[in-house]
C-alpha cells in the first residue's frame, strides 16, 4: 500500500488551541481531557463541541454525573460559545447517570451504542468518564472488569468515524498507570495554581499522534467568552543582525541630545532599558519618544501597567492616543501570564502596524503578573524581547529602580544583559537641591557618549545639558558637595 491517507485537521473552536496543536484537532482522534475539580474540564470540552458540531457533523454529550445535564446546561449557557439553536439538532446530551448507578457496565455499553446508533455523531463526548468507573458497585469495579469495558468501549469509538473525547479527573502521575492513556491519540491536561489572592490556569498537550504540538505548559483564561488560551511565545533563532552605525538610518528618540548621546539615535528593532528612581522622567521621556514617530508618520503603541487610560497624566500622550497615532494597552490585573500581555500587544501593533513600543513600567508589569510567572520574570522579558525585536518594532522599556545613590546599579532583573541599550537616570544631592541627570550605559555595536548630562522638564519639554555634569565627586556616592 503506497497510498498516503491525510487525516482532516478540525478548528477546535478554542481561540489559541489550534496554534499548540499544531494547526488543529485531528478528525477521527481519540482524545484524554484531564485535570483537577475545578480546571474548565467541561467548558473547555464543550466549547470545542459547539465550536465543531454543524448539521453535517452532529455531537453527543454523555453524562455519567448525578446532577441531570439541565443543571449543568444552566451554568454553560452563560458562555457566548453556547448555542441554543444547536441544542436538539447538531448536539444533543445524554444521561447514563441511572444506569452507571446500576454498576453494570454492559448495561451502560448498551445504552450508550444504542445512542450513537440512533443519531450517528462525529463527535462524542464523555463526562465526566471517572464516574463512569466510580458509580460501579460489587465485583464490576475490580481492574479486570474495567478494563474489559474500557478496551469494548475504546474498539467501538474507533470504528464509530467519530471524534471522541474523555473527561475525567485525572492527574498527571495516573497517565502511567492506566492503560487507558496508552490507546488515546491525543491527551489534554488543564491546571490551575492559586497563590495568595491569585489564580492562574495552564494547559499542556501531551501528546497528539501525527501532529507536531508545541510543547510546555500555556496559560489559559475562562472570562464570559469561554476558554482562551495563550500560547507560550517561543523566539525563533535567526541570523544575527549587524547595528546600523549611520544616523540616517536610525530613529529618534524625541531629544536631539539625547540622540547624539546615543551615537546618532536608536537602531530599529532595538529594545531600550529605561531606569531610574520614581519621578525621575522616565514616562515624559518615553512619550517624547513615541511622539518622535508620530512626527515622522510612525504609529505606536503604549503598554500601561500602572494605571488606567483616563489616569493619563501626560496631555501629549493623551493627546496622540485620541487622534489614533498611538494604540493602548492597559493592564490592571494581578493574575495574568507574559503570554497573555503578549497576546494583546501583538494584536494591537498588528492592527496598527506600529513600529514603536513603549512598556510602562517593567515594575508595574511584574506586579500584574501571576505570583507563579514572577519567578519566570527575567526569562519572560528575555522572549518578549526576541519576539518584538523580531518584528521589527523598537522597544523602550521603563523600569523604576530605587536610588541608593552611593551604590551603581542598572537594573533591577539583571535585564541590561538582555536588551539593546540601557539609558539610567538618578537624582543627585547638590546644594540643597535634588537634580536629575541621565547617562547612556551602552548600546549594543555602538560608539556612544558615556557623559553624564543633566535632565530636566520645562514648560517646552524635555531638555538636557549639551555639556557633562558639574557635580564632580557626588555622582560617585562621595561626600565632597553634599548638604544632606
Amino acid at each position: 500500500m503506497t497510498d498516503k491517507i491525510d487525516l482532516r485537521v478540525l478548528d477546535s473552536g478554542v481561540p489559541g488551541l489550534d496554534t499548540i496543536l499544531g494547526g488543529g484537532l485531528p478528525e477521527l482522534s481519540f482524545n484524554i481531557i484531564g485535570g483537577a475539580p475545578g480546571s474548565g474540564k467541561t467548558t473547555f470540552a464543550q466549547q470545542m463541541m459547539f465550536g465543531m458540531a454543524t448539521p453535517q457533523r452532529k455531537a453527543l454529550f454523555f453524562t455519567a454525573m448525578g446532577e441531570p445535564p439541565v443543571k449543568m446546561l444552566r451554568y454553560q449557557q452563560q458562555f457566548d460559545f453556547f448555542d441554543f439553536d444547536k441544542i436538539g439538532n447538531e448536539v444533543n446530551f445524554i444521561s447514563l447517570a441511572a444506569s452507571v448507578e446500576k454498576g453494570n457496565y454492559d448495561v451502560v455499553l448498551t445504552e450508550i451504542l444504542e445512542a450513537v446508533r440512533q443519531h450517528a455523531p462525529a463527535l462524542v463526548f464523555f463526562d465526566s468518564f471517572r464516574s463512569f468507573i466510580q458509580g460501579a458497585r460489587g465485583d464490576q469495579q475490580e481492574a479486570a472488569a474495567l478494563q474489559i469495558f474500557v478496551q469494548r468501549l475504546v474498539s467501538h469509538m474507533t470504528s464509530w468515524n467519530a471524534t471522541s473525547f474523555l473527561i475525567g479527573e485525572y492527574l498527571a502521575e495516573e497517565a502511567d498507570q492506566n492503560p487507558i492513556f496508552t490507546v488515546a491519540d491525543g491527551i489534554f491536561w488543564l491546571t490551575q495554581h492559586v497563590e495568595r489572592n491569585a489564580m492562574s490556569r495552564k494547559i499542556q498537550v501531551v501528546k497528539m499522534r501525527g501532529q507536531k504540538q508545541r510543547s510546555g505548559l500555556h496559560a489559559f483564561r475562562i472570562d464570559r467568552g469561554g476558554v482562551q488560551v495563550f500560547p507560550r511565545i517561543i523566539p525563533e533563532m535567526a541570523p544575527q543582525r549587524p547595528a546600523p552605525l549611520a544616523t540616517s538610518e536610525r530613529l529618534s528618540s524625541g531629544v536631539p541630545v539625547l540622540d547624539e548621546m546615543l551615537g546618532g539615535g536608536i537602531p530599529p528593532g532595538y529594545s531600550v532599558l529605561l531606569v531610574g528612581p520614581a519621578g525621575s522622567g522616565k514616562s515624559i521621556l518615553s512619550t517624547e519618544f513615541l511622539d518622535a514617530g508620530a512626527q515622522n508618520g510612525e504609529t505606536g503603541v503604549v503598554a500601561l501597567f500602572e494605571r488606567a487610560p483616563d489616569q493619563i497624566m501626560n496631555p501629549k500622550l493623551k493627546a496622540m492616543v485620541d487622534a489614533g497615532q498611538v494604540g493602548m494597552v492597559t493592564v490592571r490585573a494581578l493574575d495574568v501570564s507574559i503570554d497573555e500581555i503578549l497576546y494583546e500587544l501583538m494584536n494591537e501593533i498588528d492592527a496598527r502596524k506600529a513600529t514603536r513600543l513603549v512598556l510602562d513600567s517593567l515594575t508595574g508589569f511584574e506586579m500584574a503578573l501571576s505570583p507563579e510567572y514572577r519567578d519566570d520574570f527575567r526569562e519572560s522579558l528575555y522572549r518578549m524581547a526576541t519576539v518584538l525585536n523580531a518584528k521589527g518594532v523598537t522597544v523602550v522599556m521603563t523600569s523604576e529602580l530605587e536610588d541608593r545613590y552611593g551604590e551603581l546599579r542598572f537594573s533591577p532583573y539583571g535585564s541590561a544583559i538582555l536588551v539593546d541599550a540601557v539609558i539610567m537616570q538618578r537624582f543627585v544631592e547638590w546644594e540643597s537641591e535634588l537634580h536629575t541627570v541621565i547617562s547612556v550605559i551602552k548600546v549594543r555595536g555602538s560608539k556612544h557618549s558615556r557623559q553624564i548630562r543633566i535632565f530636566e522638564i520645562t514648560d517646552d519639554g524635555v531638555r538636557i545639558s549639551a555639556t557633562p555634569a558639574p557635580f564632580e565627586g557626588v555622582l560617585t556616592g562621595c561626600t565632597q558637595g553634599r548638604t544632606g
